[in-house]
């Protein structure tokens, strides 16, 4: 099948992009967008030009390397799945992709897709604190949790960090995924010495890193590990009780 693509081209950071036409004649249905792009780089290096340069890893859906746009939707069509989950067979008659990096001010592009995440680990190092007690290894069972309790820390764990809930946002928010480490770690018996600090000090990166929510909620369909919107409700519930508690107490 032949497949159009328009492609945004950067240099660097500082260099003016523009986008590019290209036009894949042997493309499968099976194909996923990233190996889409493994074949236009097979072309254009056939052909002596610069590939474009876009991240993946893990292409299984699990390492969050690999988000761009897909005609202005972050990472595909498809709602809920990694830019390297799509396949060009779940969207049968669309021929024609225009893919671009994040558009996000705190997302500044590296060159062509690749854009730099950095404010993302920011916004952990700011509540990246645990206490532990050192020594020997605790058995399995000493510190009990229920289990529904564990399971809904887990649901939140699932966040891999892409970025498309910022991507997603108008006003490139990234409550949803504040939320889902606030709202994961907040359920987990480990680290509630620090909970009321880490809340506070979460709550203040991402208000200085990213934009406020737009309450529109568009980050949940964007969000390939599926975070539902009452991680953002949580964010806001343990910025409430960081507050209430005050500076006086740390958990």
């Amino acid at each position: 099948m032949r497949v159009e693509l328009e492609i945004w081209r950067q240099d660097g950071p500082r260099a003016r992009g523009r986008f590019e036409s290209y036009t894949v004649d042997d493309a499968e249905p099976e194909m996923s967008l990233l190996e889409l792009l493994d074949r236009l780089n097979d072309q254009i290096i056939e052909g002596g030009g610069e590939p474009v340069v876009f991240e993946s890893d893990c292409r299984e859906g699990v390492c969050g390397m690999c988000g761009f746009l897909v005609n202005g939707k972050p990472h595909g069509p498809q709602d809920n799945t990694p830019a390297c989950r799509q396949h060009l067979r779940a969207f049968p008659g669309v021929t024609r992709f225009r893919l671009e990096p994040w558009r996000s001010a705190a997302f500044p592009v590296i060159r062509d897709l690749v854009v730099d995440r950095t404010a993302l680990d920011e916004l952990i190092r700011a509540g990246g604190t645990v206490d532990v007690a050192a020594g020997t290894a605790p058995d399995a069972d000493s510190v009990p949790q229920p289990y529904q309790q564990a399971e809904q820390a887990l649901d939140f764990a699932a966040c891999i960090g892409c970025g498309a809930c910022v991507a997603a946002c108008p006003n490139g928010a990234a409550m949803l995924f504040a939320g889902a480490k606030l709202a994961h770690l907040s359920l987990m018996p480990q680290g509630r010495h620090e909970r009321s600090r880490r809340a506070r000090r979460m709550t203040q990166a991402v208000g200085e890193l990213f934009g406020p929510c737009s309450l529109y909620g568009e980050c949940v369909p964007a969000c390939p590990a599926g975070i539902p919107l009452t991680a953002i409700a949580a964010l806001n519930r343990e910025a409430l009780r960081a507050g209430l508690r005050g500076h006086s107490r740390d958990n």
